[in-house]
């Protein structure tokens, strides 16, 4: 599943943010610059941070993915600012975000243990309210009404080649991490879901432009399975999660997205409707079912999903369990948390992931728009 992660990064994402009239060719470009640069940057910081023993690292293809993962948090928040920033200022800005990105996933994961297999929320939510908290420390007073964003008919059929490359492959990024059973549920729930939210996004869409297709508003129906993904949501929990995506998303072109430019604040690939809205919708299912998730359904495989969940073990020695795959462990043993417990680490996930985005977001964006910066 590497391989389509890949493909999203550098031909989804490249061909999705070719929908501006006039910066086709800089969108294409100046993403295959960026995430070159950074999934070094980010398999440096990502396994060295989460992996480092005795002053070594190994690369495998799961540390190869958890760098593509960084890389789509900064071209997510690349698309806030599209178009409004120099190749400079675009690595600069990509190169300190990834720090910022990787040190909010390690609390996440590794401090909170918080289940996010499709990184909803410490890919997608991050990446959006980074993006936008820079897009308004850097945008000036007026700049909202002066904006030159607007797409053509070439424009948008090239975005939408963007937007099915990304379709397509959307299952293998929600499920790419994961492995047994948990990977069968993910490609299955996001497969279900996508097929639900793209018909209602277009009747949506439909509705809110008096019978006619509006084609940017069909880019952000992936990303609300994305938490939930591995998890057992049912089929046809997934279906819904996918309608409720797709109205979300619809409805944030519609109504969201005006509010924002009117507030000054400029987001010109629509990141909040297409990932961070989303996200946060991915985030509260998470809580939800996470309170609800027990053995009974689980069987032993809740450990896989939650390993904070897992019996707290004598001396910290691991705790194994038998899977229809064989026998597996949690190192150093659980946290011998119940399901509430866990939700409520879920919400501090996401709070502390959109605390994050936002001051660094804001702080990064500030000292960039300072004159003697990054011109």
């Amino acid at each position: 599943m590497f391989q389509d992660v890949h493909v999203m990064i550098f031909a989804g994402f490249g061909f999705l943010m070719t929908f501006l009239k006039w910066y086709g060719f800089c969108s294409v470009g100046l993403n295959m610059l960026i995430s070159a640069l950074v999934i070094q940057w980010g398999m440096l910081l990502v396994n060295g941070f989460f992996h480092l023993k005795d002053a070594k690292f190994s690369i495998d293809i799961q540390g190869l993915l958890a760098a593509d993962f960084a890389c789509a948090a900064v071209l997510i928040s690349f698309g806030a600012m599209l178009g409004r920033l120099s190749p400079l200022q675009c690595l600069v800005l990509s190169l300190v975000e990834i720090p910022i990105f990787v040190a909010n996933e390690y609390v996440g994961l590794y401090i909170f243990k918080a289940a996010d297999m499709g990184g909803s929320m410490f890919v997608h939510v991050f990446g959006a309210y980074f993006g936008i908290a820079a897009s308004k420390a850097l945008t000036a007073p007026g700049d909202g009404k002066n904006s030159n964003d607007h797409s053509g008919y070439s424009s948008d059929l090239f975005a939408m080649i963007g937007t099915i490359f990304l379709w397509l492959y959307w299952p293998s990024f929600n499920a790419g991490l994961a492995s047994g059973d948990d990977k069968h549920r993910a490609v299955i729930n996001t497969y279900l879901s996508l097929a639900a939210c793209t018909v209602v996004a277009y009747a949506a869409s439909a509705l809110f432009e008096k019978g006619k297709f509006e084609m940017k508003r069909h880019a952000g129906r992936r990303v609300a399975v994305g938490t939930v993904a591995d998890m057992m949501i049912r089929p046809y929990g997934a279906l819904i999660i996918g309608c409720l995506a797709g109205l979300l998303s619809v409805f944030g072109y519609a109504v969201i997205a005006k509010k924002l430019r009117a507030a000054n604040i400029l987001d010109t690939c629509g990141v909040n409707n297409l990932h961070g809205m989303p996200g946060l919708l991915a985030g509260l299912l998470g809580i939800i079912y996470s309170a609800s998730a027990s053995l009974d359904d689980y069987g032993n495989g809740l450990y896989q999903i939650f390993p904070a969940r897992a019996p707290v073990t004598a001396n910290g020695s691991a705790f194994e369990y038998v899977v229809k795959d064989g026998t597996l462990s949690v190192e150093g043993g659980g946290a011998g948390r119940s399901a509430g417990s866990q939700a409520a680490f879920q919400a501090a996930a996401l709070g502390l992931t959109l605390l994050c985005a936002v001051l660094g977001g804001l702080l990064t964006g500030g000292a960039a728009a300072q004159p003697c910066a990054l011109g």
